[in-house]
C-alpha cells in the first residue's frame, strides 16, 4: 500500500489586525501550496493589506473562486465559521473567540486550527547576561507597542537580582521614543483603537488596585505633539511588586503593559510561568545552557526562546498549549494543517 497527502478542501482563514498580512500569508501559501481553495475574513480594522493581496493574485492568473476575501464585522466570521460547506477554518484571535469559533466548525465536524491569547513569561535567571537580557526583554514586550500574541509580558526575575534588573529593565524601558509610525525615528506607535486604549487605561489602574506599583507608563502620553495628539498612544508600562492571584498578571492586555515579580529557584520559576491558563511562549535568560534547556523542558508552552524572544523562523511549527490554541502553523506542520491522508 502507499500513503498520499491530500487537500483538506475549501478552507476559511479569519485573520487579525495586528499583523495583518504576515499572519495572512502564513494561512494562504500552505493552503494554497497543499490544494485548497480558501475564504479570508480580514479583521474589520485591517482589511485593506488583504484586499490589496487579493487584486494581485487575480493579476497573477489565479482562477476565480480559489482565493476569496469576505471582509466583515464578528457576523461574518461567525457565520463563515459555522458554514456548512467548510472543511477547516483556520483563525489567528482572542481566546474567547476561538472557543465560539471551534464550537460552531465542531457542529460540522470541520477542522479548526487556532493561535489564540498569550501571557508569555520571560524568566531572568541570576547568571543571564544583564544587558542582554535587559536589551531582549525589552524588545520582547514592546515590540508593536505590546499587541502580539507572543509579546513577552510577564518579567519573572530571580529574588537576588531583581533590583538591580528591573532597575535596568525599567530605564531601558523609560526611554523608548513614541510617535508617528511613518517615522522612522519612532520605535513604538499607538494601540489600535480607542476601545484598546481604554482597555489598557482600566488594566493599568487595576493593577495598582490590586497592589502592584507602576515604575514606569501607566499614564496617559504627556507632551505629544499637536498632530498626535488624537492618537491612541499609551506609553510602555511596567508593574511591580505583582503576584500571580491579579487580574493583570492573568489576563491579555494586548498592549504596552508587562508585570513583574520575582521567583527563588529553578522549580519556584517554573511554577510560576506555568501558572497561567495560556501556552503559548516563554523565553529564558540565562548563561548556563543546560540550565536553559532543563526549565525549556518542563515548561507548558508552544514556543520557548533561549536568551532571545519574539524571534520568528518560518520553518519552525507555531502555536500554543492550554487556551493558547490548537495545531500549528509554519513549517511541515501547517502542510499538515491543511491535507489528510489517504
Amino acid at each position: 500500500n502507499y500513503v498520499k497527502r491530500v487537500p483538506l478542501g475549501v478552507c476559511a482563514q479569519i485573520t487579525p489586525w495586528n499583523h495583518p498580512m504576515l499572519i495572512a500569508i502564513k494561512k494562504i501559501a500552505p493552503a494554497l501550496a497543499t490544494g485548497n481553495s480558501i475564504v479570508v475574513k480580514p479583521s474589520e480594522f485591517a482589511p485593506i493589506t488583504v484586499l490589496e493581496f487579493a487584486k494581485l493574485m487575480t493579476e497573477c492568473g489565479l482562477p476565480d473562486g480559489v482565493f476569496n476575501v469576505v471582509p466583515g464585522q464578528g457576523a461574518c466570521g461567525a457565520a463563515l465559521s459555522g458554514h456548512s460547506d467548510l472543511d477547516m477554518v483556520d483563525l489567528t484571535g482572542g481566546t474567547p473567540t476561538g472557543r465560539k469559533v471551534h464550537e460552531a466548525a465542531g457542529k460540522n465536524l470541520a477542522t479548526v486550527l487556532s493561535e489564540l491569547g498569550g501571557k508569555a513569561p520571560m524568566i531572568v535567571f541570576n547568571d543571564a547576561d544583564i544587558e542582554q537580557a535587559v536589551n531582549g526583554t525589552a524588545f520582547g514586550s514592546f515590540i508593536a507597542t505590546g499587541q502580539t500574541c507572543i509579546a513577552g509580558t510577564r518579567l519573572l526575575v530571580q529574588e537576588d537580582i531583581y533590583d538591580d534588573f528591573v532597575a535596568a529593565y525599567v530605564e531601558k524601558v523609560s526611554k523608548i521614543r513614541i510617535g508617528d509610525p511613518k517615522d522612522p525615528s519612532t520605535q513604538m506607535g499607538p494601540v489600535i483603537n480607542q476601545g484598546q486604549l481604554e482597555k489598557v487605561r482600566e488594566f493599568c489602574e487595576l493593577g495598582e488596585q490590586e497592589g502592584g506599583k507602576i515604575l514606569t507608563g501607566g499614564r496617559p502620553v504627556e507632551n505629544l505633539p499637536d498632530e498626535l495628539k488624537n492618537g491612541y498612544y499609551w506609553p510602555p508600562t511596567v508593574i511591580g511588586d505583582c503576584h500571580g492571584d491579579m487580574r493583570v498578571v492573568r489576563e491579555e492586555v494586548f498592549g504596552p503593559v508587562v508585570v513583574a515579580y520575582k521567583f527563588k529557584d529553578e522549580a519556584d520559576a517554573i511554577a510560576k510561568a506555568n501558572d497561567s491558563e495560556f501556552g503559548l511562549a516563554a523565553s529564558i535568560w540565562s548563561q548556563n545552557i543546560k540550565r536553559a534547556h532543563r526549565v525549556a523542558d518542563k515548561l507548558d508552552v508552544g514556543i520557548v526562546w533561549l536568551n532571545d524572544h519574539h524571534r520568528n523562523d518560518p520553518s519552525s511549527p507555531w502555536g500554543g498549549m492550554k487556551d493558547s490554541g490548537v495545531g500549528r502553523e509554519n513549517g511541515i506542520e501547517a502542510l499538515h494543517e491543511y491535507t489528510q491522508t489517504r
